[in-house]
């Protein structure tokens, strides 16, 4: 499902429109050709009771997968300023009495930079296995542990250097495994069948209307294209339409080569 996650969001919004369209006119001319006459007067009688089930049925699915999807896509984005954070606490530890900021700025710099470019967008920020991005953090954690070795550093500022940098190896960890996550095809399934369960419904009572009245229609499909529209846009922050904002951490990059974090301008 990773293909379809991964359009951009007009592709979506169209697709879905279009499908959800196509199964309105299909089912109004479907049960026109398919249920006999001599039943056609019952058809009615059936689906207008199931309409507020199916559509109770949708509303029900449609917000519950939305939601937690929404909240995933928010979570990602406190994810993102928890590693910015990180970066921003060890960038300061780099500063302490004794340290060489140096080769730690540099270092850093060069793995925040290394990821916005390769582990930012599609396979390669769910796997976090960049060569690239896992050379960058060699240097970073090498960087590290050489100040800490060093006699002129004191144990407070090794303490806090070390820990500083478990912070960023953690929250990196953290977001690689949460673009990682997909939603469930479960879910998936049983909301696109109950939507479509909802447009044929509507199609069914409006068969022997005329062609301006079956587009009332028009507005189920709508709610139901777009909702599913919604669903796969959200459902991939690094792949998708709405990609995990890298802002946080671009701050901190410009902050290092402002130098900032030396008490620069």
């Amino acid at each position: 499902m990773n293909w379809l996650t991964s359009l951009p969001a007009v592709v979506l919004v169209v697709g879905g429109l279009l499908v959800a369209f196509l199964v309105a006119a299909v089912a109004r001319v479907g049960v026109r050709a398919l249920v006999p006459v001599v039943e056609q007067d019952r058809v009615p009688q059936i689906a207008t009771p199931l309409m507020p089930t199916l559509g109770a049925c949708f509303a029900i699915f449609a917000a519950l997968t939305l939601a937690g999807e929404a909240s995933d896509l928010r979570a990602a984005n406190v994810l993102v300023s928890d590693e910015a954070a990180a970066a921003s606490r060890l960038a300061w530890a780099a500063t302490s009495p004794g340290v060489q900021p140096e080769p730690i700025h540099a270092a850093l710099m060069d793995y925040l930079q290394t990821t916005r470019v390769r582990e930012w967008h599609g396979a390669a920020a769910a796997s976090g296995g960049d060569p690239a991005t896992a050379r960058a953090i060699a240097r970073l954690e090498r960087s590290v542990r050489s100040e800490t070795a060093r006699s002129e550093v004191g144990t407070p500022a090794s303490t806090e250097l070390v820990t500083s940098l478990d912070s960023v190896t953690s929250s990196r960890r953290a977001r690689v495994a949460a673009a990682s996550r997909e939603v469930s095809a479960l879910y998936v399934v049983t909301l696109v069948v109950s939507g479509l369960a909802l447009i044929v419904n509507a199609g069914a009572l409006v068969f022997r209307s005329s062609l301006r009245t079956s587009l009332l229609i028009v507005g189920v499909a709508s709610v139901v294209g777009l909702s599913l529209a919604l669903l796969f846009a959200l459902s991939a922050p690094w792949s998708g339409p709405f990609i995990v904002s890298g802002h946080p951490l671009d701050d901190i990059i410009d902050d290092l080569k402002s130098g900032f974090f030396h008490g620069g301008p």
